[in-house]
């Protein structure tokens, strides 16, 4: 039962995360992401680290667009959960690994690591 109520609180950081990109929300990055945040990849052959903040002014600084989305997997380990989640945003398929961790019954990303799909 604790985690069908943590799978849904982890759905819904996921879908803020979402929405912080079709809006253009700083201010939903940074209430889905944890403020020591991380987000990792590699985009266009260039390796990519940026925090919280860095991608939160990343995703204020373009224009809102329709992001399609589908939620791959969600495993759920106590405090600590694993989620994949396919993405299209800015034309780019991404295929993002989301670390959540649960803090005072809040969860929040604390890392996103980002493949992009050919």
């Amino acid at each position: 039962k604790g985690d069908l109520m943590s799978l849904e609180k982890i759905q819904s950081v996921v879908e803020v995360y979402i929405d912080s990109m079709k809006e253009a929300s700083a201010e939903k990055v940074k209430e889905a992401f944890h403020p020591n945040g991380s987000v990792v990849g590699h985009l266009h052959g260039d390796f990519l680290e940026m925090s919280t903040d860095d991608f939160a002014g990343f995703v204020s600084s373009q224009e809102p667009s329709d992001v399609e989305f589908e939620i791959l997997s969600t495993e759920i380990h106590g405090t600590t959960a694993s989620v994949k989640v396919r993405d299209k945003y800015l034309g780019i398929t991404f295929l993002d690994t989301l670390s959540l961790i649960e803090i005072d019954n809040e969860w929040s990303i604390y890392s996103k690591l980002f493949h992009v799909e050919e």
